[in-house]
């Protein structure tokens, strides 16, 4: 049954806070879900949180945590001591969580913690993988891992599984290396089951799961994981031993984290921003986008004025202006979110550019044509000019050709200079192409009147 966190039951928590009520407080929060927690404690001032934290049991303490938005974990951490966090926290969490958790603070914070932790093989697991960056797959994987060795029988596999499944909340599979600790491939829970006793690891080992290194993007890693189907991912250093796992979970964040990355780039936010930060932060966050926005506005009475002549003489070109800009508008962003999407999926590589490019303007060459005739037919009926029926018709169906071809290089273009190619797909896209697009549009406009007039 799921939990829905009412004013009712806040109000509860609180009195229960403000009676310093331990079991009353223990009774509520017993079978609640720690995302739910987490959730309780956004509604709690920061003293009421500390107290109710305080009287979690370790495990669910740490689940929290992992649930808790990043400032959030870090007001609460920065209200607890080191021995605290080391004894309750960091002890009850795998080591990719734990190093997550500590890069977040300050080194004299994480070196208070590191110090106040019993066990140093943890403690030196934690400290390795806080020199990884967090976009890698060095920064994603946890140190803890089930390993055998394909020399091994399965009756010894078992006995070191069964020691090693102490140290691991959950595993999916069953790593195997060789004497110098080379990843070899996979043994299934299955075959070693089914098998005999006496079986050589290496004769069941199954080697198609790929293995990362620890510099790999962990954008790519995603991709890896999606393609292959996979809910576990070894980790590899540069001559291919095995270092640690990446879990499915570590990558659903990634996915998330690189959507929200990309809607806001794709809304013209710059930053990666959250509705609680400062109003300084989220204004900075929207300038620069605002700020080309107004500079593509400007550049676009610019291209208006050129022509103004022409509008004095015919004005009813100007009745068009804004059909022609958000048409162009529309095609590109509908263009590169499709390339977008394609390169974030690995489906549009740099080979197949050319390819894409040429299928994209045959698409946009019948939706121009289809458009530009119904635009044609709506003249026909309302004007008596055939200059500006033309004129509208031609310049749509030739920036609908522009805004497609443009709209789905400029995202392969960024990508192939290593820059995210979501940038292409809001402001950016929308702007040049109306400034463009009015370009054409007057051009045209210049040139038919000058024809049939």
């Amino acid at each position: 049954m799921t939990f829905e966190l009412t004013r009712k039951f806040l109000e509860e928590i609180k009195e229960l806070v403000a009676a310093n009520d331990e079991a009353g407080i223990f009774n509520k929060l017993e079978d609640i879900h720690p995302a739910d927690i987490a959730a309780i404690f956004r509604e709690v001032s920061k003293d009421e949180s500390l107290y109710i934290y305080s009287l979690l049991d370790e495990e669910k303490s740490a689940d929290v945590l992992t649930e808790m938005d990043e400032d959030e974990r870090k007001s609460l951490l920065e209200g607890l001591p080191g021995h605290v966090i080391a004894s309750k926290i960091i002890d009850n969490m795998e080591s990719d969580d734990a190093a997550d958790l500590l890069g977040e603070l300050s080194e004299e914070k994480q070196a208070e913690i590191l110090q106040s932790l019993d066990d140093v093989e943890q403690a030196g697991d934690i400290v390795d993988l806080l020199t990884y960056d967090e976009d890698t797959a060095g920064g994603l994987m946890a140190k803890e891992l089930i390993a055998v060795n394909e020399e091994w029988d399965i009756e010894h596999c078992v006995r070191e599984i069964r020691k090693q499944a102490e140290e691991v909340d959950e595993f999916y599979y069953v790593w195997v290396v060789d004497n110098d600790e080379i990843f070899k491939g996979t043994v299934s829970l299955k075959k070693l089951l089914i098998s005999r006793s006496n079986t050589k690891i290496k004769n069941i080992l199954d080697t198609e799961i790929p293995a990362v290194r620890t510099d790999t993007s962990s954008e790519e890693v995603a991709n890896i994981m999606k393609k292959y189907d996979l809910v576990s991912l070894p980790v590899v250093d540069t001559i291919g031993r095995l270092l640690g796992r990446i879990t499915i979970d570590d990558v659903v964040d990634v996915i998330r984290e690189e959507a929200e990355k990309d809607y806001q780039l794709i809304s013209g936010i710059t930053e990666d921003v959250e509705p609680t930060d400062s109003v300084f932060l989220l204004t900075r966050a929207r300038l620069p986008w605002l700020i080309i926005g107004l500079v593509g506005g400007i550049l676009g009475s610019r291209v208006i004025g050129i022509y103004e002549g022409e509008l004095k003489i015919y004005p009813e070109m100007a009745f068009f202006l804004p059909l022609i800009g958000a048409m162009g508008g529309n095609v590109g962003v509908q263009s590169s979110s499709i390339v977008v999407q394609g390169i974030a999926a690995g489906i549009i590589d740099l080979q197949s550019m050319m390819k894409k490019l040429f299928k994209d303007f045959k698409v946009a060459f019948l939706n121009g044509l289809f458009l530009s005739a119904l635009i044609f037919i709506y003249n026909m009926l309302i004007s008596d000019s055939f200059a500006l029926t033309l004129t509208v018709s031609t310049a749509l169906f030739s920036v609908i050709l522009f805004a497609s071809v443009f709209g789905s290089f400029v995202p392969m273009a960024l990508h192939r200079f290593k820059i995210d190619p979501a940038l292409a797909t809001g402001p950016f896209i929308t702007t040049i192409n109306d400034i463009i697009g009015l370009t054409i549009y007057l051009g045209i406009g210049r040139l038919m009147y000058g024809v049939f007039i």
